[in-house]
């Protein structure tokens, strides 16, 4: 029997254990990220990653994964260099510079982990942890700041947190440039690409040669260069190649074309509709997005075999036109010393693979890597990465890997990337013997009261693919507050003056609250459309943003007011069978997208801290989980 004093200390962990879950769970968190990793138990056959049962599937075409490169043994952390961390950060926190790190912030600023992945949910701190993280790394581990890289989605991003890390580096009295170490991937891999490539021009950046590259996913339509050279591919292709003649003709319903031509075959500029896209665009400029598509699923499509797809025929002959397109497309880039960014990630991928020399500077920048926004890549990245540090790991170089995002908050799946390659990050970046990823969990929200992060979950309900957790709010409810008011019938045509009138209202009580957030209302939409007629009726005086969706990602306001039905998109057979074909995936595109609306929702209402409002048609998709 156990003795008195036993059971009582039974009784009391285990009172804890249910009444403060999160308390418990990450302190022994963070106890386990500053000991030694024990020997790793064999994994129950019924444990799952997330919602999701993965089992031992090895990939989703049945291939085996990458070996396991990264080191078992933590990070050399002595005891003095996390009491001195705690010191220093106490003495930030008293000169205003950061708010103090709660137990789960601490887990992962003081993980020793080599490989890691942190699922960090909305508001929840996680660019000022990731700055704590870097600081740690170079200021007490004394980590080589030229074999460090912080990835960011985004030059803006990237902007926020260099002035954050290099405010606290000043703090620390380092001495250090923050713009060396923070980078996009692109900026990562242009950098590399000098090394390894000869320095090339940037297709992506005709018309626009910025100093470094930013991820495309931001950009606007094709820029004029950028046209002229996809016409002339277009042209190239249509008139040297007989083959993309007939296929252009049947993709545009035009009668067959005359063989052979009658002087120079003039390319037909007529707009195509494929099946899943919003419109009908231009053959060129639709095959080239299609052409990003396929090779941000990380396919080769030189390579690619039509008889493997399964798919129907107008898909198959869209297919084998982007083929012969790319062809053309890649000869002409090559003629002008230019590269697009998806070719020198290819490029780069497989010569490092059979790479034998010594790693130069800005391969070795990147032996230890912290990627934010990690939901948000592409099977293209992953693998860029895996020949990034495989190619370290044989040149003896000692390589770390931690990765932070939330999967809830992916919402970029249109252009390839997706939360799958976050939750099955064991597959894709296997640690050495039978050894796992240290993962830890920023569950609380320190943006949105409770009912807002609730209604917020709601939509997520019928999400098949997610990491299973529950946020708690850190900030407290006002009187007035409220979670998702739903307003149905709402049509903007006939009630603009309504919702401008409502707006109003909104800007008046934020003005009246204490502690109120700077930007009084995010007005959302999934469209810029209707953005643009409430902006052109708003009063610009007021502390209003109008926003799509995707832009205000990371952003917040007091009142979130949204415009959307955030309904799937039309199903997509072609994208299906590339998504088949890419083997990274256990669903189909159209499954993802279905998905990924949810999300979209789930980001929509997490911009609002103490209200949203969301102005819908009627109760359908996301907004019926809320109708309910």
């Amino acid at each position: 029997m156990l003795s008195a004093v036993a059971r009582y200390k039974q009784l009391l962990s285990g009172a804890l254990a249910r009444y403060f879950p999160r308390t418990t769970a990450y302190l022994r968190a963070e106890r386990e990220a500053a000991q030694p990793r024990k020997t790793a138990r064999k994994q129950s056959k019924k444990k799952a990653s997330g919602s999701r049962k993965t089992g031992s599937r090895k990939d989703a075409g049945g291939k085996p994964g990458p070996a396991g490169i990264y080191p078992a043994t933590r990070l050399k952390v002595e005891d003095a260099q996390v009491q001195a961390m705690r010191e220093r950060v106490a003495q930030a926190v008293s000169a205003g510079l950061i708010g103090a790190p709660s137990d789960e912030q601490w887990a992962m600023i003081l993980c020793r982990a080599p490989l890691a992945r942190i699922f960090a949910g909305a508001g929840s701190g996680k660019s000022s942890t990731l700055v704590l993280r870097v600081v740690f790394l170079l200021c007490h581990l004394e980590v080589d700041p030229k074999r460090l890289t912080v990835i960011s989605f985004t030059n803006a991003s990237c902007a926020e947190l260099r002035e954050r890390l290099q405010r606290l580096l000043g703090f620390w009295h380092y001495p250090h440039d923050a713009h060396q170490c923070v980078r996009t991937f692109h900026a990562a891999m242009a950098t590399l690409a000098k090394e390894c490539l000869g320095n090339p021009r940037w297709f992506e950046q005709l018309d626009d040669p910025a100093e470094e590259p930013d991820n495309p996913l931001t950009g606007a339509r094709l820029r004029p260069a950028q046209q002229r050279l996809l016409r002339q591919a277009y042209q190239n292709a249509y008139a040297e190649d007989a083959r993309f003649r007939v296929l252009t003709h049947r993709l545009l319903k035009l009668p067959a074309p005359e063989e052979p031509p009658k002087g120079k075959a003039k390319a037909p500029l007529d707009a195509c509709k494929l099946l899943g896209e919003f419109a009908a665009l231009p053959l060129f400029e639709l095959l080239h997005g299609q052409i990003d598509f396929a090779e941000s699923l990380g396919i080769r499509l030189d390579r690619l075999d039509l008889k493997t797809l399964a798919c129907g025929p107008r898909e198959r002959d869209f297919i084998e036109t982007m083929q012969r397109f790319h062809q053309h497309f890649t000869a002409l880039l090559h003629s002008q010393g230019l590269i697009s960014f998806n070719g020198a990630f290819a490029q780069l991928s497989e010569r490092l693979q059979g790479a034998g020399d010594k790693p130069g500077p800005a391969l070795l920048a990147l032996s230890h890597l912290l990627i934010d926004e990690f939901q948000d890549i592409s099977p293209q990245i992953v693998l860029w990465l895996q020949a990034v540090h495989r190619r370290l790991h044989q040149a003896g170089e000692r390589i770390s890997l931690m990765a932070i995002g939330d999967d809830w908050q992916s919402i970029y799946g249109w252009r390839g990337n997706s939360p799958e390659l976050f939750i099955d990050f064991d597959r894709h970046f296997p640690s050495r013997g039978r050894g796992k990823s240290t993962t830890l969990l920023l569950n609380t929200n320190y943006r949105s009261i409770e009912p807002v992060i609730r209604d917020g979950e709601k939509v997520l309900a019928e999400v098949q693919n997610k990491q299973a957790k529950t946020c708690v709010a850190a900030r407290a409810m006002q009187p007035g507050d409220h979670g998702v008011r739903l307003i149905q019938r709402f049509d903007l045509a006939g009630g603009l003056p309504r919702l401008l009138e409502e707006i109003r209202a909104q800007c008046a009580h934020v003005a009246s609250r204490p502690g109120a957030d700077r930007t009084a209302v995010l007005l959302l939409s999934r469209r810029n459309e209707p953005l643009q007629q409430v902006r052109a009726q708003l009063d610009k005086a007021l502390p209003v943003k109008a926003l799509t969706i995707h832009r205000a990602k990371g952003l917040q306001a007091e009142v979130a007011i949204i415009l959307d039905d955030c309904l799937p998109v039309e199903k997509h057979p072609l994208r299906n069978a590339l998504y088949a074909q890419c083997g990274f995936f256990a669903g189909s595109y159209d499954q993802a997208m279905q998905d990924e609306t949810r999300r979209l929702a789930y980001v929509a209402i997490t911009r609002g801290v103490s209200r949203v409002l969301w102005y819908t048609r009627k109760a359908q998709g996301a907004t019926q989980c809320l109708a309910r």
